[in-house]
């Protein structure tokens, strides 16, 4: 029997998702701050100190809950949205940048996923938002995501926002990809996460994809992103500097700063 919420939901878009609940009467979902699209009128916002899982009672329960939150960066309130009304409502929430909404039911997936700390979107009321450390120093220290990441634990519904466009790849016992630590979104819970080096002394110093590869191995499933937030991020800073404008070849890009006024 489910203890968390059963919740009904829809997809919309391609590039600029955005993920449609159904509410039954007393049904709520939790949702990160800053995620809110729309709501129907008689869908009541609450703002609540940690994740608003069952098992956080109390005021030491919601403190930790608060502080596992904190940790992963998180904020320390989450906005839970309850239908106060006799029929179905809707409340809608939107990704933040653009690339896909990945619905993970819980149940299926033996109660657990692992996520990117800043992959999680919304979930049926009960679902846990915890942390998950990383047990080995090297993985923690090198695997480009620090010692923590996000797990997400229950039997309901929950949704992770990632990047450009999604892989799901499941791996057989033993199988194991090699992923840039950036690219991974979420993997199920018996997916053993570790790090390699990537080897050979030109790859190191000229490759210009990092130093370490995270190896995910099987059994379980694995999302990727072929996006990440932050090369995104990078991206836009380089091409923002003064003086760091690159073109698709050297005459032509010189001439063409020339011709918009950027030839200095």
């Amino acid at each position: 029997m489910k203890t968390n919420h059963e919740i009904d939901y829809r997809i919309f878009g391609e590039e600029m998702q955005c993920v449609e609940i159904e509410l039954d009467p007393q049904e709520s979902v939790v949702a990160e701050p800053g995620s809110f699209m729309m709501m129907d009128a008689d869908v009541k916002m609450e703002t609540i100190f940690g994740d608003g899982s069952k098992q956080n009672t109390g005021i030491m329960g919601k403190l930790f809950s608060a502080g596992k939150r904190l940790l992963t960066g998180e904020s320390l309130f989450v906005t839970a949205y309850t239908n106060i009304g006799n029929g179905k409502k809707n409340v809608t929430f939107a990704s933040p940048y653009p690339g896909k909404i990945i619905p993970l039911d819980l149940f299926q997936m033996q109660g657990k996923v692992i996520c990117q700390k800043d992959a999680f979107l919304c979930a049926a009321k009960g679902v846990s938002i915890g942390i998950e450390f990383q047990r080995k120093l090297g993985t923690g220290l090198f695997g480009g995501e620090g010692f923590i990441m996000q797990k997400l634990e229950g039997d309901g519904m929950a949704f992770v926002h990632a990047g450009g466009n999604i892989l799901q790849r499941d791996l057989r016992p033993g199988e194991t990809l090699k992923i840039d630590t950036g690219c991974i979104v979420a993997f199920t819970s018996m997916v053993n996460y570790d790090i390699q080096f990537v080897g050979g002394i030109k790859n190191t110093i000229f490759g210009g994809e990092g130093l370490f590869f995270a190896t995910l191995t099987g059994p379980g499933t694995v999302w990727i992103q072929s996006l990440p937030i932050s090369r995104l991020a990078s991206r836009i800073l380089q091409y923002s500097q003064p003086g760091n404008r690159k073109e698709e070849g050297s005459i032509l890009g010189g001439l063409g700063n020339l011709l918009d006024g950027d030839g200095r």
